[in-house]
């Protein structure tokens, strides 16, 4: 499936299930869905793990934005790590507190 080239400013959460593998990403149209789906990923895998489905894990995720004019990866620009205006990141938030004090993100 062909990923749309991104836009400035487009979201994308990552996500490692087991580390050390490759990550697998998903764009999303809000800070507040990032963070619904990097809660639904981690308790999926502790389910998993808790039931014995698998029997060990160590996973990790986050938000990444992009910036065009940054040029890391490239003269296309690059993803760079999320933070809000007051330089938090995704995992400083729970989901009702980012529902709460930035409702617009959510309809993004």
């Amino acid at each position: 499936m062909a990923t749309k080239k991104p836009k400035h400013g487009d979201l994308e959460v990552w996500w490692i299930p087991q580390i050390p593998m490759k990550s697998f990403r998903v764009r999303v149209s809000s800070p507040v869905e990032a963070k619904l789906l990097l809660d639904t990923l981690a308790d999926y895998d502790k389910f998993r793990f808790d039931n014995k489905v698998k029997p060990d894990y160590s996973n990790v995720g986050g938000l990444c934005a992009f910036d065009a004019g940054d040029h890391t990866d490239g003269q296309g620009g690059s993803w760079i790590t999320w933070y809000d205006d007051d330089g938090n990141g995704i995992e400083d938030y729970a989901l009702s507190e980012l529902r709460e004090r930035c409702p617009a993100w959510e309809m993004a």
